[in-house]
């Protein structure tokens, strides 16, 4: 049978995104993160089609955050489609709710990472794929630019990462509702996706993107889009660059690290700034631009000089290294 149009470019788009990025190899199971939304069962259906051409197995995961009235009814909805095409099922209830003073959206997403984690720990799974758009891609550029980020951050979502795969992140939204509505999937919709006050990517794709476009007369998401993923393959040299300079500017020690400040300086600045941020992660810290500036300018200045840094973390010059250590040896 002839497939719908809708049907057919998303998955003509989706087999592209797949081999030119080698998100997948025969014989290995993939883990779908299915939230019941039109993105994650269009990626859902999508996969299933094609797991015969690229000769994968396909489950599910889905995560009750129950932060809302209906979450448990999203959970049966995808259960029963998995009953439906026939591919095995994974539920995550949380228990617990987001503490007081911390952002519900970060919460959830750090739960859900953390539920998938503990999935793929159980079997052996090879990757876990997840609903995002083009149109995903172009809200996280703007957000990251809007609160500060840099390369890393304005590069955004990634067809790869670790073991995240992204096969829908060149099909629009409107091709993804496309898809569901010529198969007629009828997703489960979120009502706080449509809250512009639940959160500042809400805002976005209901009132600055359309804004911006209709002062522009044209579309924004597929340039915006682009430029995250030229940024991307800037920002994957620079992570080239650091992991090659880590050994000659990094080394252990029992409380936290010591940088070469010589062999750090050498280095370009961006190339330098990841390095500091990712030693002071390395040392069980969130780092901050005002942390990665301080150790930057420890390292260009006299012994004994110190710094302290967010988390507890403590930066010191000594007189050939800068050296960042945690609070407590034991921490």
């Amino acid at each position: 049978m002839r497939r719908p149009p809708a049907v057919a470019r998303v998955l003509e788009r989706a087999t592209a995104t797949i081999r030119e990025h080698e998100l997948v190899h025969p014989g290995q199971r993939v883990l779908v993160a299915v939230s019941g939304g039109p993105d994650s069962m269009c990626l859902l259906d999508s996969l299933v089609r094609l797991r015969r051409l690229f000769k994968i197995r396909v489950e599910v995961v889905h995560v009750d955050h129950r932060l809302r009235e209906g979450s448990r009814a999203d959970a049966a909805y995808v259960e029963r489609a998995c009953r439906r095409l026939r591919v095995p099922f994974h539920l995550r209830t949380l228990i617990d709710g987001p503490p007081a003073g911390i952002s519900t959206e970060a919460w959830a997403r750090a739960r859900r990472l953390e539920a998938f984690a503990a999935v793929t720990g159980e079997g052996n799974y090879h990757a876990v794929a997840t609903g995002h758009t083009r149109d995903d891609l172009a809200e996280t550029v703007l957000l990251r630019m809007l609160t500060g980020s840099g390369t890393t951050g304005v590069a955004a979502i990634r067809y790869h990462h670790g073991p995240m795969i992204r096969p829908l992140l060149d099909v629009g939204r409107d091709d993804v509702e496309a898809y569901c509505r010529a198969l007629g999937l009828r997703p489960r919709i979120d009502p706080t996706n449509a809250d512009p006050a639940y959160a500042l990517r809400n805002a976005l794709r209901l009132h600055g993107i359309p804004a911006l476009e209709r002062a522009l007369g044209r579309g924004v998401r597929e340039p915006l889009a682009r430029s995250a993923r030229l940024l991307s393959d800037d920002d994957a040299e620079f992570e080239r660059q650091m992991w090659g300079a880590w050994n000659v500017v990094v080394d252990d020690v029992e409380d936290g690290v010591m940088l070469d400040a010589v062999a750090l300086l050498d280095l370009s600045r961006p190339v330098s700034s990841r390095l500091v941020a990712r030693t002071i992660v390395r040392c069980l810290g969130e780092p901050t631009r005002a942390d990665v500036d301080a150790v930057l300018d420890l390292a260009g200045g006299r012994p004994g000089r110190r710094r302290d840094l967010s988390h507890g973390l403590k930066a010191r010059r000594e007189r050939v290294y800068v050296r960042v250590t945690r609070a407590s040896p034991g921490a």
